[in-house]
């Protein structure tokens, strides 16, 4: 079953499913892009690691221990009240590490990493070691003559700085190398299909065009999500009204479980 949204499935949004979203599309993409370049280029997918500390860091629970010994003499009273304090069971905060997946095309003859294709995740998007570690990274390709394609498909946390009025709900920012500080950037609607997008590679050589829309597609039909998610759920972030009423518009017309 394909999926009832013309543009991003905001569904794909919720963090049940992003991850697993997000690492779909990175090899999606890497295998699509293989098949455009000449074999000059070849498509890496890299991994960015890092602990995070934030609110949504894993907690783990350290496991209750039993031990079993033979009978013991019972505890007198006054010793007893002396040792009236009982444990109480808590959680212990555990630094989380992270694995970011992002691609780079290199050039066969010299190694040298001409384009950068990242995608970004919540984490990247809101205060904490996620959101440092990619602007780091971000930073360094900007200042160099590496071509730069970031993809956010999340409606949800603190955009990066781009000079525009228009952001929409969703953005891909195409950066070259030999035009910055210019760059080209795709702003799009809830409602629209995710724009058709050159991937920039050396100045004068012809740009690859990726259709990350028919990719999102094919990653929603492969993994199965129209058996996974549940339509009734309440978005985070929340729509507008008329945004809302435009999709349960569309998952009504899909036949899917419309919005409570």
């Amino acid at each position: 079953m394909a999926s009832p949204f013309p543009g991003m499935n905001p569904f794909l949004e919720d963090p049940e499913f992003w991850s697993a979203v997000h690492n779909r599309l990175i090899v999606a993409i890497a295998d699509d892009l293989v098949d455009h370049l000449s074999e000059k280029y070849r498509v890496e997918i890299e991994k960015r690691t890092y602990f995070s500390d934030d609110d949504e860091s894993l907690l783990v629970g350290i496991p209750d221990v039993a031990v079993v010994t033979s009978k013991v003499e019972p505890i007198s009273s006054t010793v007893q009240s002396s040792r009236s304090v009982l444990p109480e069971k808590v959680t212990v905060p555990i630094l989380e590490e992270v694995n970011e997946r992002y691609l780079e095309i290199r050039e066969v003859a010299t190694g040298t990493v001409v384009t950068v294709l990242e995608i970004l995740s919540p984490k990247n998007k809101r205060t904490g070691e996620g959101r440092i570690a990619y602007e780091r990274k971000r930073n360094q390709v900007l200042a160099s003559a590496t071509n730069l394609v970031e993809i956010d498909l999340l409606r949800g946390g603190k955009a990066f700085p781009i000079a525009s009025q228009h952001l929409g709900d969703y953005r891909i920012l195409i950066c070259r190398g030999h035009e910055r500080p210019r760059g080209d950037l795709y702003a799009f609607g809830l409602r629209q299909p995710i724009p058709i997008i050159p991937i920039p590679i050396v100045p004068g050589e012809a740009e690859p065009m990726l259709d990350l829309q028919a990719l999102l597609h094919r990653v929603y039909d492969k993994g199965r999500y129209q058996l996974a998610i549940d339509y009734t759920r309440q978005l985070q972030p929340k729509l507008s009204e008329s945004d809302c009423q435009w999709v349960e518009t569309l998952l009504r017309c899909a036949n899917v479980l419309t919005i409570a």
